[in-house]
C-alpha cells in the first residue's frame, strides 16, 4: 500500500469521526451555558454518516482486497451506520420523552397545590395533550389537574408496557447480534483449518458471488430482525 492510499484512507477516517464526534460547545451554547471543555457523542446526519462511512469503507476495502471487499465494506458499512444512527436516535428520543414526562408531572403537582405552573415546556406528544387538556378544562371548566393526572398516569402505563416488550424482544435482539458477528466465526473456523477463506471470497468468481450473496442476506435478515423488535414501538 503506497503512501497516497494510506493518505487516503487516514483522511476518510478522519472525516468520518469528525461527521460522528462532535463537540458539545455547540449545543451548550444554545442552552446559554458555558463549555467544559467536554465532547459527546451525536449524529448530526444519519444520512451524511450513511454516505461517508459506507464510501470511506468501500474505498479501504478496494485498496486493501479489491472491488470484492469494496462491495462488501459498502454494505456492511451502510447497515453498521444505519443501525447506529437509529440507535442515537432511539437514545436521544427516550430522553426527550423522559423530560417530557418530568415537566408533566411538575405541571400536575402545581396544579394540584394551586400554585403557578413553573415547569419546563413540554414537547411531542404529551405537549400537544396537555395543550388540548388546558383548552378543555378552559371551555368546560373541568380541572386542569385531573385531566393532566389522567395523561401523566397514561404516559406511564405505556412506558411500563414498553419496557415490558423490551424486555421480551431481548432474546430477538441477541439473534441478531449473533447474526452479525457469525461471518467472522467462519473466517475463523476457516484459517483454524488450515484454509484461506478470505483469498477464496475475494479473488474467485464463486467466492466472490457467495461473499455478496451472503452480506446481502445478512442485511436482509438484521433489518427483518430491527423490524420486528421496533415494530411494537412504532
Amino acid at each position: 500500500m503506497n503512501g497516497l492510499s494510506w493518505l487516503l484512507a487516514a483522511s476518510l477516517l478522519t472525516l468520518a469521526a469528525w461527521v460522528v464526534i462532535l463537540p458539545v460547545p455547540s449545543g451548550l451554547a444554545r442552552l446559554g451555558q458555558q463549555p467544559r471543555f467536554r465532547m459527546s457523542l451525536t449524529v448530526s446526519s444519519p444520512k451524511r454518516l450513511t454516505v461517508v462511512v459506507g464510501a470511506g469503507a468501500a474505498l479501504l476495502g478496494l485498496l486493501f482486497g479489491g472491488p470484492v471487499a469494496a462491495t462488501l465494506g459498502l454494505v456492511y458499512a451502510v447497515s453498521g451506520a444505519r443501525e447506529f444512527a437509529h440507535s442515537v436516535a432511539r437514545k436521544r428520543a427516550a430522553a426527550e420523552h423522559t423530560r417530557n414526562l418530568d415537566a408533566l408531572s411538575s405541571l400536575a403537582a402545581d396544579l394540584r397545590a394551586g400554585a403557578t405552573p413553573s415547569h419546563a415546556p413540554i414537547r411531542g406528544r404529551l405537549g400537544e395533550l396537555t395543550a388540548a387538556a388546558e383548552r378543555l378544562a378552559n371551555e368546560t371548566g373541568a380541572p386542569t389537574a385531573d385531566l393532566v393526572d389522567r395523561i401523566e398516569a397514561d404516559a406511564r402505563t405505556a412506558d411500563r408496557a414498553r419496557a415490558r416488550a423490551t424486555a421480551e424482544a431481548a432474546g430477538t435482539q441477541m439473534t441478531a447480534l449473533l447474526l452479525a458477528v457469525l461471518p467472522l466465526g467462519g473466517l475463523g473456523v476457516g484459517y483454524g483449518l488450515g484454509a484461506d477463506p478470505l483469498q477464496v471470497l475475494l479473488h474467485t468468481p464463486v467466492g466472490a458471488v457467495c461473499a455478496i450473496a451472503a452480506a446481502l442476506l445478512q442485511t436482509v435478515g438484521l433489518l427483518w430482525s430491527n423490524h420486528l423488535i421496533r415494530s411494537p414501538f412504532a
